[in-house]
């Protein structure tokens, strides 16, 4: 009898590891997009910030529009929050099944954040309140910030693909949260612009 329940527990372990996910690590492919939308979204707006003058960076043509200096501060706590999000499902188990209800592909991850045809009011935990003391610790906690990503994305052999995050809009896989990042980025870059 003993042996008999002995065989059945190691026949029942060796079933559950043949159904046991195995991790699956960014492809080159998709660690080269990244780390591409990342760095051009950062030189975008380090671009367009290069050589603006105090007056500039804090004008607000009215009492409803950001100024500069506002924008890049929304930037820096979106940067943090939005990299945290793919921490936070990191910590749940990797679920290949969800796959299936993915709605959008990388491509139009990024093309619907970047594109303000459509205006979304941020909450308020997003908006700028002088979080990092002035307009230069903005751009420094965002610059840190987009660093450190970079890395994460350049090392990292966690599986983004089978870890996932519920936006408004659907669900998305860790990676596109990545890529969303990135066409955040430049979304508020546009809004600064008009």
């Amino acid at each position: 009898m003993k042996k008999s329940i002995t065989s059945l527990l190691i026949l029942l372990v060796l079933i559950m590891t043949s159904f046991t996910f195995t991790s699956t690590p960014l492809t080159k492919e998709e660690r080269s997009k990244a780390q591409s939308l990342l760095t051009d979204s950062q030189k975008e707006l380090l671009s367009e910030l290069k050589g603006l003058s105090n007056a500039q960076i804090n004008f607000k043509p009215n009492t409803e529009t950001w100024s500069i200096a506002e924008c890049v501060e929304h930037i820096a706590i979106s940067e943090n929050s939005i990299f945290g999000i793919v921490v936070m499902s990191l910590k749940e188990d990797a679920n290949p099944a969800k796959r299936t209800e993915l709605k959008m592909e990388d491509d139009q991850i990024f093309g619907f954040i970047s594109n303000r045809d459509q205006k979304i009011k941020t909450r308020p935990e997003f908006e700028p309140k002088e979080n990092f003391g002035s307009y230069d610790g903005s751009l420094n906690e965002y610059k840190a910030k987009r660093k450190a990503s970079l890395k994460y994305i350049k090392t990292t052999n966690d599986d983004l693909r089978n870890h996932f995050f519920e936006f408004p809009f659907g669900l998305v896989d860790s990676y596109q949260v990545v890529l969303f990042m990135a066409g955040h980025n430049k979304r508020t870059l546009l809004k600064s612009r008009s």
